[in-house]
């Protein structure tokens, strides 16, 4: 009995779904034999936790603020004084 179009499909998906399998098997034995080799079969550092979030103080914030200031302005000066050279 002649197989149908729909017989053959699922007959080459079945092979394909082996042929996955086995190489599936094949890559987790290499990332087991990696993992035995290269971190010398100690567990996975955790994941770190969240840092806690710092703030900055208004006066603080102000000092930063007028030292990046005066930065510019000494900038700005050096320019005015290569233009009018």
């Amino acid at each position: 009995m002649p197989k149908t179009l729909m017989q053959s499909v699922v007959t080459q998906l079945k092979k394909e779904r082996e042929r996955l399998e086995d190489e599936l098997h094949r890559v987790t034995a290499a990332l087991t034999a990696f993992g035995k080799v290269y971190l010398g079969g100690r567990q996975p550092k955790r994941a770190p936790t969240a840092r806690k979030k710092r703030t900055l103080s208004a006066a603080g914030r102000k000092r930063i603020v007028a030292a990046q200031k005066a930065r510019w302005a000494k900038i700005r000066a050096a320019e005015k004084a290569t233009k009018k050279k």
